[in-house]
């Protein structure tokens, strides 16, 4: 099932479930997507009639356009670093020793708004170092505290595509400080359309999305590495997450930076990664951070080569 936040003028919009093929809706059974989760159980019937109603040509025109996050805000952003090849780069390019754990990278960020897929991105200045990076995303229902990594896998409710803005210049010094981000971690960008697992079929392997995600940075390919080499699946990062409290539903666990071993091939996701790659092959960065009047767009095409999760298309500007 796929699923959606019409803007109707509240902070939560209003939920619809929606056409494999992002053409049509209806009205969810609730009115948003975190009572949903909230309720899942409850309404399992209703979604599975209102899903084959869709199949058989049902629902009104979709503007996708105009949604909103499919969860504007939540309760809780947990976004992970799964993608060792990214770690590795960048220690290299900056020298930095090796993190000394095996347990995943994990840090909680801003979860009061998450920007829709088409919204200007409003940020302070170019100083700043402005940086996008693209990932992957889980949506949870209640997590109890200490589950399993094996039982994790059935509060994974939904699998989201997401931009996690980043400020490179405050960065490495809040990394210094070892309490994590707050001025280099701006509000994140979700795609419009919020899918179960199941629907991405074989591209659904141990917890991981295992397909590329395409970035154009001014209408230039940048990247499109693939989901499948995160050394953690979202399972293991829920069930790190959940070791000592529990958590509500509607908490998004984020991949980190989609990355690949051979970025030679795939690219890079974010501005970070390609200069870190420049600094060790060129001995110094030679791509600038972004300026306002930048477009980035993001999409992870399915297997029938249409955007999974819609596309991620937005404007840098001053805010």
């Amino acid at each position: 099932m796929m699923f959606a936040t019409q803007d109707d003028g509240s902070r939560d919009g209003r939920l619809v479930i929606v056409s494999k093929d992002h053409e049509r809706f209806l009205p969810g059974p609730v009115a948003t997507l975190q009572q949903l989760l909230e309720e899942w159980h409850s309404h399992v019937d209703a979604l599975s009639g209102a899903a084959a109603a869709l199949d058989e040509g049902a629902g009104e025109k979709l503007d996708i356009a105009a949604l909103l996050a499919p969860l504007p805000r939540s309760w809780q952003w947990l976004d992970g670093s799964a993608f060792t090849s990214h770690g590795a780069l960048m220690q290299r390019a900056f020298k930095m020793p090796p993190i000394e754990s095996d347990l995943p990278l994990m840090y909680q960020g801003l979860s009061h708004t998450f920007l829709s897929a088409c919204a200007d991105v409003r940020l302070p200045s170019e100083a700043h170092g402005i940086d996008f990076e693209g990932e992957f995303g889980v949506i949870t229902d209640d997590v109890p505290m200490g589950v399993t990594a094996e039982a994790a896998m059935d509060h994974i409710r939904l699998v989201v595509q997401i931009n996690d803005w980043s400020l490179r210049t405050f960065a490495a010094s809040e990394m210094k400080t070892g309490f994590g981000w707050i001025q280099a971690k701006p509000a994140c960008s979700v795609a419009p359309v919020a899918v179960t697992p199941d629907e991405l079929g074989a591209a659904w392997r141990k917890g991981r999305v295992c397909l590329p995600l395409h970035v154009h940075w001014n209408g230039e390919d940048f990247g499109r590495p693939n989901g499948s080499e995160m050394a953690f699946g979202f399972h293991e990062l829920l069930a790190h997450a959940a070791l000592t409290r529990s958590l509500p539903a509607g908490t998004i666990i984020g991949s980190g930076t989609v990355s690949n071993d051979d970025y030679a091939t795939h690219g890079s996701t974010c501005v970070s990664e390609r200069r870190g790659i420049e600094m060790i092959e060129q001995g110094a960065p030679k791509t600038d951070f972004l300026r306002f009047g930048d477009r980035i767009q993001m999409e992870a095409v399915g297997p029938d080569g249409q955007p999974l999760f819609g596309t991620l298309d937005q404007l840098v500007v001053q805010a």
